[in-house]
């Protein structure tokens, strides 16, 4: 067999995974948005055999020998197809270690963990979930020795989520972060707060509606490829870099909690929309890592949209919806608002400089669970105690405090992280940005056209083609959480007047 004719078997077998992974994302968002409460256990079977059929794929001697076939000639290759090679040999090797049958009802765990915990939030009942995500801790911890043996078991989930970070650098990281963070956060809690109460006026669900398609028209998001929708907790699908979806929630007594829902999803979809046509339908298609995902999503979200020209942009369309609610508002005091500092419970409403103080909790407790130095009935007892310590809040229940994300229903151990270190790759981005373009000019009229375009020719249009590192690397130079604070400091001495 020539490689020409290696190559199309290469692109039919990415082909066939694409199709799983769309039927798998496709039954998550039927769930997720307009399934009935109670229709887990069907979706759990389909699940378990997509997961089943997906393994079995990827794991099969045929599989294998055209892969092998393939690297052997990696020299003749060109570097997308040898990078396609290099990733599906990475996840072949990892999925081998894991038994077929583990791997499904792994699968079915997960569909039906999703559906306990959003009941669990809804009756602010984590007893209903400890069952299950004591089984998820189980499988985590398990799969951990499957992905590497060598690792730390939370190591190896965390290479799952930013290849290349580990336990010594996170410490490093967030210790850094802390030191500069808390005493600046101290120093605000002397000075008067801005007034936000209007923040929480009645904002009619209708309004707010209307308010996410002004504000995905901003970003620069076509709907005819980009679709909103309603979950309980935000969050962005990929199909492909054509059909993107994302979903917001609206609380008529807090306008800001969906505006910026949208515009930090809208940052994701951005992300996945201006990847390469080139690399779709393979193993390269979606971001390159969590860490750099995030980095998008808190890039839009608050270096943009929490800033002043951008609030200036947005805000008589905002006025015009909520004439009753903002006529007696100026931009520079929403402005203020929606950038006050103040210790809170739930992590997706949080400020921009507590934030990264809400990741710490996770990782924390996270690394405590996978570590075995934690049994899952504390954890809401160490989410209280830690949140008690790093942000000075007592937590009234379980629904504002361990049940609040989701993320643990599906598995995502070793996810959080990736939050605290997206807001510093995009600190860093903007710092570059404003060496390279007019960077504000442009956002106070609203126009995002020369962000958007910079971050798709430093970040977007790669794909997986490049290692996450260098993706960041070559956008922003290595990781310096240091840029982060100093962004932090000047912004919120500032507003704050220290």
């Amino acid at each position: 067999m020539g490689l020409n004719e290696t190559l199309a078997e290469l692109a039919g077998l990415q082909k066939k995974l694409y199709a799983f992974q769309t039927a798998s994302s496709s039954l998550y968002l039927d769930a997720t948005t307009t399934a009935p409460k109670d229709t887990a256990e069907g979706r759990g079977v389909a699940l378990g055999i997509l997961a089943g059929e997906r393994h079995d794929l990827l794991t099969a001697s045929e599989t294998g020998a055209l892969l092998d076939l393939l690297w052997s000639q990696k020299d003749a290759l060109d570097q997308l197809h040898r990078r396609q090679v290099e990733e599906l040999r990475r996840e072949r090797d990892r999925l081998t270690r894991i038994p077929a049958d583990e791997y499904t009802r792994y699968a079915m765990l997960t569909n039906k963990a999703g559906d306990v915990w959003r009941r669990a939030k809804e009756q602010n009942d984590f007893e209903l979930f400890r069952p299950v995500l004591e089984e998820l801790v189980a499988y985590n911890i398990k799969f951990a020795g499957y992905y590497d043996s060598v690792k730390a078991p939370y190591d190896a989930l965390l290479d799952e989520y930013e290849r290349g970070v580990d336990m010594e650098r996170l410490d490093s990281f967030f210790a850094t972060l802390r030191a500069r963070i808390v005493p600046l956060l101290q120093a605000i809690g002397e000075k008067e707060p801005p007034d936000d109460s209007f923040l929480r006026r009645h904002y009619p669900v209708e309004g707010q509606r209307k308010l996410s398609d002004h504000l995905m028209q901003v970003l620069g998001l076509d709907r005819a490829h980009c679709a909103i929708g309603e979950t309980e907790h935000p969050y962005t699908l990929e199909f492909n870099n054509k059909d993107v979806r994302i979903t917001t929630h609206y609380h008529e007594d807090d306008v800001a909690s969906s505006m910026y829902s949208v515009i930090h999803e809208g940052g994701h979809a951005k992300y996945e929309l201006g990847i390469s046509d080139d690399v779709q339908y393979t193993c390269l298609a979606g971001g390159v890592s969590m860490g750099v995902h995030e980095s998008q999503s808190r890039f839009y979200e608050n270096l943009i949209g929490r800033s002043l020209p951008f609030i200036q942009a947005i805000f008589p369309k905002m006025q015009e919806l909520f004439p009753e609610q903002l006529g007696d508002v100026t931009a520079e005091q929403f402005y203020r608002a929606v950038n006050k500092v103040q210790p809170s419970l739930i992590r997706t409403e949080a400020d921009e400089l507590t934030y990264c103080l809400h990741t710490m909790v996770r990782y924390e407790i996270e690394k405590q669970l996978i570590g075995g130095t934690l049994q899952v009935k504390d954890v809401p007892e160490v989410w209280a105690r830690l949140y008690q310590e790093y942000l000075g809040v007592d937590v009234p229940d379980d629904r504002q405090g361990c049940l609040q994300d989701s993320h643990w229903s599906g598995g995502a151990f070793g996810y959080f992280p990736s939050y605290a270190l997206g807001s510093a790759y995009g600190a860093q981005m903007l710092r570059e940005m404003e060496r390279d373009i007019d960077v504000w000019g442009p956002v106070s009229r609203g126009d995002l056209s020369q962000v958007s375009e910079w971050l798709r020719e430093k970040v977007h249009r790669f794909g997986g083609l490049l290692e996450p590192a260098d993706v960041v690397k070559n956008a922003c130079g290595d990781l310096d959480p240091t840029v982060l604070t100093d962004y932090l400091e000047r912004k919120y001495r500032a507003l704050y007047g220290l």
